[in-house]
């Protein structure tokens, strides 16, 4: 159990510190590198916790039966962990927090909405890429996972900031509130529910397009 949750802190750690020093940096090729860490770190620790480093993610599969319950609560704690020390190294690195938020045009609404679509459709690719049986063995499965965030993040990453994960939210909207200027703990709720609520149709779905493998 602690080499998985070794493997989902770094994971997670990575893909937030990429995040928050391209967006903080203001890099115009901030999605490919979302996405090209992501998809490295897919690679990298795929085959020992399964690569989740998304609470959303560990809630599909534990509704898709690949995952303890015993498991969840101490992979979402290693996530969020993870992400939230992330977010502190950016603090320290760039002098400023990452600021996860929707633009200031965004309704609640499509914030709702985008961000519970998106959730889905990383949540189902992962899901069939890495889980079915159709597609065991497989040597693409971290590349469409680190393509699917790439292509949200380019799609509605400037409507609602485009997190797709509630560690995304939670450890940079904490450390915004311990180091910042707590502007963002608003629309916190907003995506922790959107999130679980993606991978949760997620798993729903897959179940429906796989019944072989339920």
């Amino acid at each position: 159990m602690m080499r998985k949750l070794v493997t989902e802190f770094i994971g997670t750690f990575f893909l937030v510190l990429t995040i928050g020093l391209t967006v903080v940096g203001g890099s115009d090729f901030a999605p490919l590198a979302i996405g090209s860490m992501l998809m490295v770190m897919v690679y990298m620790g795929g085959h020992i916790s399964g690569a989740h480093y998304n609470p959303a993610v560990s809630l599909a599969m534990l509704i898709r039966g690949r995952m303890d319950t015993k498991e969840f609560g101490p992979y979402v704690g290693v996530q969020i962990l993870g992400a939230f020390i992330a977010a502190w190294v950016v603090y320290m690195a760039m002098g400023e927090t990452l600021d996860v938020a929707p633009a200031p045009s965004t309704g609640l609404v499509p914030f709702l909405l985008l961000e519970v679509l998106f959730t889905f459709a990383l949540a189902l690719v992962i899901l069939n890429v890495a889980t079915a049986k159709a597609t065991e063995g497989n040597s693409y499965f971290g590349l469409a996972i680190g393509f699917t965030v790439l292509v949200g993040v380019f799609a509605v990453g400037g409507i609602t900031g485009g997190a797709f994960n509630p560690a995304v939210a939670i450890g940079p909207i904490v450390a915004d509130a311990v180091f910042g200027d707590s502007s963002s703990l608003a629309d916190l709720w907003v995506y922790v529910l959107a999130n679980f609520v993606g991978g949760a149709l997620a798993a729903v779905v897959f179940k429906f397009q796989n019944p072989e493998d339920v």
